[in-house]
Protein backbone atom coordinates (compact mmCIF):
# COMPACT_ATOMS: atom_id res chain seq x y z
CA UNK A 1 0.00 0.00 0.00
CA UNK A 2 1.44 3.35 -0.99
CA UNK A 3 1.25 6.59 0.94
CA UNK A 4 -1.35 7.84 -1.54
CA UNK A 5 -3.48 4.73 -0.99
CA UNK A 6 -3.44 5.38 2.73
CA UNK A 7 -5.26 8.67 2.28
CA UNK A 8 -8.42 6.86 1.17
CA UNK A 9 -8.53 4.41 4.09
CA UNK A 10 -10.67 4.98 7.17
CA UNK A 11 -8.01 3.83 9.62
CA UNK A 12 -5.07 5.94 8.53
CA UNK A 13 -3.81 9.23 9.95
CA UNK A 14 -3.57 11.39 6.87
CA UNK A 15 -7.21 12.42 7.08
CA UNK A 16 -6.34 14.66 10.02
CA UNK A 17 -3.92 16.67 7.89
CA UNK A 18 -5.53 19.71 6.34
CA UNK A 19 -5.97 21.60 4.10
CA UNK A 20 -5.80 19.31 1.09
CA UNK A 21 -2.61 20.93 -0.21
CA UNK A 22 -0.82 20.19 3.07
CA UNK A 23 -2.02 16.59 2.88
CA UNK A 24 -0.76 16.19 -0.68
CA UNK A 25 2.63 17.53 0.29
CA UNK A 26 2.84 15.20 3.26
CA UNK A 27 1.96 12.20 1.11
CA UNK A 28 4.55 13.24 -1.45
CA UNK A 29 7.13 13.59 1.31
CA UNK A 30 6.40 10.11 2.65
CA UNK A 31 6.90 8.60 -0.79
CA UNK A 32 10.09 10.58 -1.43
CA UNK A 33 11.62 9.90 2.00
CA UNK A 34 10.81 6.19 1.75
CA UNK A 35 12.30 5.94 -1.72
CA UNK A 36 15.34 8.18 -1.46
CA UNK A 37 15.86 8.83 2.23
CA UNK A 38 15.36 12.10 4.07
CA UNK A 39 18.75 13.66 3.36
CA UNK A 40 18.71 12.82 -0.36
CA UNK A 41 15.25 14.35 -0.82
CA UNK A 42 14.90 18.06 -1.59
CA UNK A 43 11.90 20.30 -1.04
CA UNK A 44 11.76 20.63 -4.82
CA UNK A 45 11.42 16.83 -5.10
CA UNK A 46 8.49 16.88 -2.67
CA UNK A 47 6.71 19.78 -4.33
CA UNK A 48 7.16 18.21 -7.76
CA UNK A 49 5.62 14.93 -6.60
CA UNK A 50 2.67 16.86 -5.20
CA UNK A 51 2.24 18.78 -8.46
CA UNK A 52 3.07 22.11 -6.83
CA UNK A 53 5.77 24.74 -6.97
CA UNK A 54 8.57 24.69 -4.35
CA UNK A 55 7.24 27.95 -2.94
CA UNK A 56 3.89 26.28 -2.21
CA UNK A 57 5.52 23.90 0.26
CA UNK A 58 6.63 26.74 2.55
CA UNK A 59 3.07 27.97 2.87
CA UNK A 60 2.25 24.84 4.85
CA UNK A 61 5.60 23.69 6.26
CA UNK A 62 8.42 25.99 7.34
CA UNK A 63 11.12 23.38 6.72
CA UNK A 64 11.65 19.89 5.38
CA UNK A 65 12.33 18.78 8.95
CA UNK A 66 8.92 20.06 10.04
CA UNK A 67 7.37 17.80 7.41
CA UNK A 68 9.35 14.82 8.71
CA UNK A 69 8.29 15.60 12.27
CA UNK A 70 4.62 15.74 11.27
CA UNK A 71 4.92 12.40 9.48
CA UNK A 72 6.85 10.83 12.35
CA UNK A 73 4.50 12.05 15.06
CA UNK A 74 1.32 10.96 13.28
CA UNK A 75 2.87 7.62 12.36
CA UNK A 76 4.11 6.89 15.87
CA UNK A 77 0.76 7.84 17.41
CA UNK A 78 -1.02 5.57 14.96
CA UNK A 79 1.38 2.65 15.54
CA UNK A 80 1.09 3.09 19.33
CA UNK A 81 -2.69 3.09 19.10
CA UNK A 82 -2.66 -0.13 17.07
CA UNK A 83 -0.31 -1.77 19.56
CA UNK A 84 -2.11 -0.53 22.68
CA UNK A 85 -5.57 -1.53 21.46
CA UNK A 86 -4.42 -5.07 20.87
CA UNK A 87 -2.29 -5.26 24.00
CA UNK A 88 -5.04 -4.06 26.33
CA UNK A 89 -7.65 -6.55 25.20
CA UNK A 90 -8.98 -9.15 27.62
CA UNK A 91 -7.32 -12.53 27.50
CA UNK A 92 -4.29 -14.46 28.62
CA UNK A 93 -0.81 -12.96 28.18
CA UNK A 94 -0.08 -15.24 25.19
CA UNK A 95 -3.33 -14.19 23.52
CA UNK A 96 -2.63 -10.52 24.15
CA UNK A 97 0.95 -10.79 22.96
CA UNK A 98 -0.04 -12.62 19.78
CA UNK A 99 -2.71 -10.04 19.02
CA UNK A 100 -0.36 -7.12 19.74
CA UNK A 101 2.45 -8.51 17.58
CA UNK A 102 0.24 -9.49 14.65
CA UNK A 103 -1.46 -6.07 14.67
CA UNK A 104 1.83 -4.17 14.97
CA UNK A 105 3.43 -6.18 12.17
CA UNK A 106 0.38 -5.81 9.92
CA UNK A 107 0.64 -2.05 10.35
CA UNK A 108 4.32 -2.02 9.44
CA UNK A 109 3.73 -4.22 6.41
CA UNK A 110 0.51 -2.62 5.20
CA UNK A 111 1.91 0.90 5.69
CA UNK A 112 5.51 0.03 4.85
CA UNK A 113 6.38 3.33 3.13
CA UNK A 114 5.17 5.33 6.10
CA UNK A 115 6.65 2.92 8.62
CA UNK A 116 10.05 3.01 6.91
CA UNK A 117 10.15 6.79 7.27
CA UNK A 118 8.76 6.78 10.80
CA UNK A 119 11.15 4.13 12.09
CA UNK A 120 14.37 4.84 10.22
CA UNK A 121 14.62 8.63 9.89
CA UNK A 122 14.56 9.42 13.60
CA UNK A 123 18.09 10.84 13.64
CA UNK A 124 17.14 13.50 11.06
CA UNK A 125 14.78 15.16 13.55
CA UNK A 126 15.79 18.15 15.62
CA UNK A 127 16.71 17.39 19.26
CA UNK A 128 13.38 18.78 20.49
CA UNK A 129 11.33 16.77 18.01
CA UNK A 130 13.42 13.65 18.56
CA UNK A 131 12.73 13.83 22.30
CA UNK A 132 8.98 13.92 21.63
CA UNK A 133 9.15 10.91 19.31
CA UNK A 134 11.40 8.92 21.64
CA UNK A 135 8.77 9.31 24.35
CA UNK A 136 6.15 7.80 22.03
CA UNK A 137 8.52 4.92 21.31
CA UNK A 138 8.98 4.35 25.04
CA UNK A 139 5.23 4.02 25.38
CA UNK A 140 5.24 1.32 22.71
CA UNK A 141 8.02 -0.42 24.61
CA UNK A 142 5.92 -0.25 27.76
CA UNK A 143 3.00 -2.06 26.12
CA UNK A 144 5.10 -5.07 25.14
CA UNK A 145 7.10 -5.01 28.36
CA UNK A 146 3.87 -5.05 30.38
CA UNK A 147 2.49 -8.07 28.52
CA UNK A 148 5.76 -9.96 28.93
CA UNK A 149 5.83 -9.24 32.67
CA UNK A 150 2.23 -10.41 33.01
CA UNK A 151 3.17 -13.62 31.21
CA UNK A 152 6.19 -14.20 33.44
CA UNK A 153 4.04 -13.69 36.55
CA UNK A 154 1.36 -16.07 35.25
CA UNK A 155 3.92 -18.71 34.32
CA UNK A 156 3.04 -18.55 30.63
CA UNK A 157 6.38 -17.02 29.58
CA UNK A 158 9.96 -17.87 30.38
CA UNK A 159 11.72 -14.52 29.92
CA UNK A 160 14.77 -13.94 32.15
CA UNK A 161 15.42 -10.48 30.65
CA UNK A 162 12.15 -8.65 30.01
CA UNK A 163 13.66 -5.29 28.92
CA UNK A 164 16.10 -6.96 26.53
CA UNK A 165 13.44 -9.24 25.10
CA UNK A 166 11.15 -6.25 24.61
CA UNK A 167 13.81 -4.55 22.47
CA UNK A 168 14.36 -7.75 20.48
CA UNK A 169 10.65 -8.26 19.83
CA UNK A 170 10.01 -4.68 18.74
CA UNK A 171 13.10 -4.66 16.53
CA UNK A 172 11.86 -7.81 14.81
CA UNK A 173 8.46 -6.22 14.14
CA UNK A 174 9.79 -2.85 13.02
CA UNK A 175 12.21 -4.40 10.54
CA UNK A 176 9.24 -5.62 8.48
CA UNK A 177 8.93 -2.06 7.12
CA UNK A 178 12.43 -2.34 5.65
CA UNK A 179 11.93 -5.50 3.59
CA UNK A 180 8.20 -5.93 3.01
CA UNK A 181 7.12 -5.80 -0.63
CA UNK A 182 3.42 -5.44 -1.41
CA UNK A 183 4.04 -7.45 -4.59
CA UNK A 184 5.63 -10.30 -2.67
CA UNK A 185 4.09 -13.67 -1.93
CA UNK A 186 2.98 -12.88 1.63
CA UNK A 187 0.20 -10.51 2.67
CA UNK A 188 0.48 -8.22 5.71
CA UNK A 189 -1.98 -10.52 7.49
CA UNK A 190 0.15 -13.58 6.79
CA UNK A 191 3.31 -11.86 7.96
CA UNK A 192 1.51 -10.73 11.10
CA UNK A 193 0.45 -14.29 11.89
CA UNK A 194 3.96 -15.60 11.21
CA UNK A 195 5.62 -13.06 13.50
CA UNK A 196 3.07 -13.61 16.27
CA UNK A 197 3.93 -17.29 16.20
CA UNK A 198 7.68 -16.59 16.15
CA UNK A 199 7.46 -14.24 19.13
CA UNK A 200 5.39 -16.71 21.16
CA UNK A 201 8.10 -19.29 20.50
CA UNK A 202 10.78 -16.79 21.53
CA UNK A 203 9.21 -16.29 24.93
CA UNK A 204 8.60 -20.04 25.38
CA UNK A 205 4.83 -19.83 25.56
CA UNK A 206 3.59 -23.39 26.19
CA UNK A 207 1.69 -25.03 23.33
CA UNK A 208 -2.03 -24.57 23.54
CA UNK A 209 -1.80 -20.89 24.49
CA UNK A 210 -2.07 -17.90 22.18
CA UNK A 211 -4.34 -18.25 19.16
CA UNK A 212 -5.27 -21.82 19.70
CA UNK A 213 -1.84 -23.08 18.68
Amino acid sequence: MTAADEMTCDDVPWGEVSPEAARKLLIAAVEAFAERGYHATTTRDIASRAGMSPAALYIHYKTKEELLHRISRIGHVRALRVLSTAGEREGTPPERLADAISSFVRWHAGRHDTARVVQYELEALSPEHRTEIVELRRRSDAVIRGILRDGVESGDFDVPDVPGTTVAVLSLCIDVARWFNSKGRRTPEEVGELYADLVLRMVSAPSGHGRGR
